[in-house]
């Protein structure tokens, strides 16, 4: 199975990274906002996306195009992500492309889903909190990053 596993720089990916002990016996494709994190990942495939929020919306019409061209060149049969805006952006064009898309939501939202956990709940065949108080019929809870 191809596994696309995105993730901005900072908090996001390094929760990214506690996750790939489940992705074991998978080819799994990473992209980060950041080429320096790609030496972290050096035994897989990574690639550069564009890093944009939600204050930047003059930069959204790339970033989509980038990350929807880069989606449609690897056909991954999942993509995951942990956030932010470009793993939503991952999660919506994986969607489009047939694959299963998964959202975790960072440890670090402790009282609500962020705003993109909210979009990607709505979308993402799974999304996840990492607080039980914060599971949901759509948003579930098995655990967090650091345990």
């Amino acid at each position: 199975m191809k596994i696309m596993a995105v993730a901005s720089v900072g908090g996001h990916w390094v929760e990214l990274l506690r996750l790939v002990p489940a992705f074991e016996g998978n080819e799994i494709i990473f992209a980060s906002t950041k080429q320096s994190v790609a030496e972290t990942v050096a035994l897989s495939k990574f690639h550069r996306i564009p890093d944009i929020n939600r204050n930047e919306k003059l930069k959204l019409p790339n970033a989509i195009y980038k990350i929807f061209s880069l989606i449609n060149s690897i056909r991954p049969n999942v993509v995951i992500s942990t956030g932010a805006l470009p793993g939503l952006i991952s999660i919506f064009a994986g969607k489009m492309y047939g694959a299963k898309t998964i959202w975790v939501d960072s440890i670090a939202n402790v009282e609500e889903l962020s705003l993109s956990g909210k979009v990607a709940s709505v979308f993402a065949d799974r999304t996840y909190t990492q607080w039980p108080d914060l599971a949901k019929k759509k948003c579930l809870f098995h655990g967090n990053v650091l345990s």
